[in-house]
């Protein structure tokens, strides 16, 4: 089977890098999946144009119900969608979107969410029947075994002759206004100022460029805040096992004021109690082995890309 597979494939993005994984699963079951970029299309028109040319595709999937899924609506081959956070967290907020989506939802064999929550809140917002199944993301690393640490901390502006006492929170996302990444920095000054030791470094790609530069002109004024060129993939890993901890902002998410207060009296605590330390690894390890295993992941898009015959 040929299946067309839309996604917004912005370099060195979740998005990609989950397109990437989905199309190299259906690709392995034997089927033809060519990926594209929804930004190339205008209309569900340039869509259906490229659907008249050979060989042809039989098949469908797009990531987003309304950046990919809307460009479907009307293909005539089957097709099945896997939701972004954007759908949920901002799209349902415009009527007209969220009208699309529904349509989307209504036509399509199936649907993923990566999480419980995100399936319990689609079914809140939307009227859609009940076909949305869960996988959550699977997770491969690979790390750069060349990678030098203390190279890194040094192109990012951390000097500092204690690399091994340097206890770096890592905040990685694509700069952009609504993953918020600025939301830690002054709670980050003033810890650094108390403890030169800590440092928040930021990192990840341009998204938008006229975000990225206040972003840019805040870290400058800042103290103990950073701010990296993106990495490859194999170092961006081996940067986050090298960091102290990794941390999280979005808008979208509702990262509240009350998460802010309690971050650094939690993250102290982490500093100084290495059996929590140990436990949250071990944890977290057991998490991603039980929850975000590649292998299920493949089968249930497998399972899912057979409906669309």
């Amino acid at each position: 089977m040929r299946v067309l597979f839309l996604a917004c494939l912005s370099p060195k993005t979740g998005n990609c890098t989950t397109a990437e994984r989905i199309r190299n699963h259906i690709v392995a079951a034997g089927h033809t999946c060519v990926l594209y970029d929804t930004r190339e299309f205008n209309s569900a028109s340039d869509v259906s144009s490229l659907m008249t040319q050979e060989p042809r595709f039989e098949a469908a999937l797009a990531i987003h119900l309304f950046k990919g899924g809307r460009l479907l609506l009307d293909l005539g081959v089957p097709f099945g969608v896997v939701f972004g956070g954007t759908d949920v967290n901002e799209d349902v907020k415009d009527e007209h979107k969220r009208a699309v989506m529904e349509e989307v939802l209504r036509k399509a064999r199936f649907a993923v969410a990566f999480t419980d929550a995100l399936k319990e809140q689609a079914e809140a917002l939307l009227v859609c029947e009940s076909k949305i199944y869960v996988q959550p993301q699977g997770i491969e690393t690979k790390v750069a075994l060349n990678f030098s640490w203390s190279d890194f901390l040094h192109c990012t502006g951390v000097h500092t002759k204690h690399v091994e006492n340097l206890h770096v929170f890592l905040l990685v996302c694509g700069l952009r206004r609504v993953k918020d990444p600025l939301y830690l920095l002054e709670a980050f000054e003033e810890w650094h100022s108390q403890n030169p030791l800590v440092v928040l470094i930021i990192i990840g790609p341009v998204i938008d460029p006229v975000f990225t530069a206040e972003v840019e002109e805040s870290v400058k004024r800042s103290v103990g805040v950073f701010l990296a060129a993106d990495l490859s993939q194999e170092e961006l890993h081996a940067a986050m096992q090298k960091s102290f901890a990794l941390v999280n902002s979005s808008l979208s998410e509702g990262m509240s004021a009350a998460i802010l207060e309690e971050f650094v009296s939690m993250s102290r605590k982490l500093l100084d109690d290495r059996e929590l330390q140990e436990r949250l690894v071990r944890n977290g390890k057991n998490y991603i082995t039980t929850c975000h295993n590649s292998m299920k992941e493949r089968i249930t898009y497998q399972k899912l890309v057979e409906t669309l015959h």
